[in-house]
């Protein structure tokens, strides 16, 4: 395979980067490694601004970074650019590869390169950004940008690609900027992974969780109400409720403690935390009787309140409270995505005192109470540690003691994980836990988040067995994340087909005719007096209709009544998890339920 760039301490370079600075560094191939992709995709983002520059020749452009799902450029055209004009641009990009530009670094000063474009409004956005005055421009052909790269060094090499979908962007992510064109798009060296990955895509779209909500009633949203304000409908509540029953418990067994702090607090507690100088661009706020609150985007200062209620000894450690905590952040308009990006969200969310000696224990214990609900939905899982970032508050040696900390307790029981540079909260590092659904995407739920600021702040203290105060260790704990993002990832993960335990509606009945419906109502009631949902499809359509109407509803069992099962007080059970048919008495039936239930604990 051919080399397209060197890595030399986490950092990507592409030949003549490498060559310009005397780089030194292990060889980067022309593979399908994420550093090999990362050069790929930069290079096909470039093609793709090259294509949109000679069909569209007004084109101006702002940035085309490698994002996780590919790459992207913003940009800004006279005409409205929409999907169906994604084949196009592909056209024009492979007759661009075909011509087997170079791509060649060249370098310019910021004065230079201010002067040349003094009328592209997008590029003098961009050169605001930049302190350097070296500036470094690709070119290819007639295209060029300002870049720092990585790129393959002649546009032959990129052949497998695809666009994937065109949207709306905020000029540098600000609202109050101009709405600008964004186009997304993926590439690979490999044709077969390119072909796996359309087929993903594909395949995701049938499970999208946006249009499953809508055809199984679960969730809606409304202009009227505002953006990224969800509305649960009865099936979703009913799931949201039993998924919420199901934590609880398994909370209470692991020595959890129920607790509930207010929804808006005073701004000065958020300034206390921190919030208020790192965390204050994603909150809301208010003035009450000419004092400023904050609405929370957290639970861990109504938490540590609660905490200090009382005088707690080290006997009491470790303490763990838990919280069904409604939370609202800021999100921009553009970036809400269903259930995944919303502005009001509920967190499972819990903080944990305890002592510096008891933190491993902490975290080995919840690493197992994540790794029993993951498996309850079949999921598989990663875990990453995630690292200082850049706006974050304590100093380097309570950031490297902590992160040791962690990383410590995961070596100790041969756990593997990934670093995550520079992904930790403001107040600490964490441990992050990312799901792979059933078509191999992966998502960010759980985290487990070492906090010693916070109690410091605060004050928080307990006595220990020398009877002299001290400070505990908060650590904040989700296991989902939030109810919705969890819910919506699990939509797609089961494609509708929820666990029994949870599914909104468990059991759908359908009566053959109207002698049947009475024993129907029966049923139904016996298994609402153990928790089971079911509903009766006795509307005025054929037989056939009705339990093809049942199967659209995705539920677990279906079952069908006739003359026999109510002169027998028997049951015909169509099990569409198991794909199996079977013929049962009514408490056999009932008791086979409230096995499954009884299985289904955490």
């Amino acid at each position: 395979m051919e080399q397209i760039g060197l890595l030399r301490d986490g950092q990507i370079y592409d030949l003549q980067t490498a060559e310009a600075l005397n780089i030194q560094g292990d060889i980067i191939k022309a593979d399908d490694s994420s550093e090999a992709l990362e050069i790929l995709r930069h290079s096909t983002a470039h093609l793709m601004a090259q294509a949109i520059k000679e069909l569209y020749p007004e084109a101006k452009f702002f940035v085309g970074p490698v994002v996780k799902e590919g790459f992207y450029y913003d940009f800004k055209v006279d005409s409205k650019i929409s999907d169906e004009d994604l084949p196009k641009i592909e056209k024009k990009m492979k007759e661009l590869a075909d011509r087997k530009l170079s791509i060649t670094r060249h370098e310019t000063t910021k004065e230079e390169f201010f002067e040349k474009f003094k009328n592209d409004e997008l590029k003098q956005a961009v050169l605001k950004n930049i302190k350097d005055d070296t500036l470094t421009i690709y070119k290819q052909g007639d295209f060029e940008d300002l870049c720092r790269g990585p790129h393959l060094p002649n546009t032959r090499m990129i052949r497998s690609f695809k666009l994937t979908r065109v949207a709306g962007a905020y000029l540098g992510g600000d609202e109050k900027n101009e709405m600008i064109t964004r186009i997304y798009g993926i590439s690979f060296f490999d044709k077969k992974a390119l072909n796996d990955y359309i087929t993903m895509l594909e395949e995701a779209k049938k499970r999208d969780h946006r249009k499953l909500g809508t055809e199984l009633e679960l969730f809606t949203f409304s202009d009227e109400v505002g953006a990224g304000l969800p509305l649960w409908l009865p099936n979703g509540a009913r799931l949201r409720s039993k998924l919420e029953h199901l934590l609880y418990k398994a909370h209470r067994i692991r020595g959890y403690e129920p607790v509930r702090g207010p929804e808006i607090l005073k701004s000065e507690m958020w300034k206390i935390s921190g919030h208020y100088a790192n965390y204050k661009e994603n909150m809301y706020f208010t003035t009450i009787d000419e004092q400023e609150y904050g609405i929370k985007p957290m639970n861990c200062v109504g938490h540590i309140s609660i905490y200090k209620n009382d005088l707690v000894s080290y006997k009491d450690l470790p303490l763990k409270f838990f919280e069904y905590g409604v939370v609202h952040r800021h999100e921009m308009s553009g970036a809400m995505h269903g259930l995944f990006r919303v502005r009001e969200f509920t967190q499972d969310d819990a903080h944990i005192f305890c002592t510096q000696n008891q933190v491993k224990e902490v975290i080995f214990e919840v690493l197992e109470f994540v790794d029993s609900l993951l498996k309850l939905f079949d999921f598989k899982y990663e875990i990453e540690v995630s690292t200082k970032p850049e706006k974050a508050i304590g100093d380097d040696i309570f950031w490297e003691k902590t992160t040791k900390a962690i990383m410590d307790a995961l070596d100790e029981k041969s756990i593997s994980y990934g670093i995550d540079e520079g992904g930790g909260a403001f107040y600490g590092p964490k441990i992050d836990i990312k799901i792979l659904d059933a078509i191999g995407r992966k998502w960010q739920c759980g985290t487990v988040q070492i906090d010693m600021n916070l109690p410091s702040r605060f004050k928080a203290e307990f006595i220990n067995d020398k009877g002299e105060k001290e400070q505990p260790v908060m650590i904040h704990r989700a296991i989902l994340g939030s109810f919705e993002r969890f819910i919506g990832i699990l939509t797609e993960h089961c494609a509708g087909e929820f666990p029994f335990a949870i599914a909104p509606t468990q059991v759908i009945f359908v009566p053959i005719a109207e002698p049947h419906v009475a024993y129907a109502k029966e049923l139904a009631k016996e298994l609402l007096e153990n928790d089971i949902d079911s509903k009766i499809y006795d509307m005025n359509e054929s037989l056939n209709k009705r339990i093809r109407m049942a199967e659209k509803q995705r539920v677990p069992m279906i079952v069908v009544l006739g003359d026999e099962e109510v002169a027998n007080k028997m049951v015909a059970l169509r099990d569409r998890r198991k794909r199996e048919q079977s013929n049962l008495s009514k408490d056999e039936f009932i008791e086979s339920l409230k096995n499954i239930l009884k299985g289904s604990k955490i």
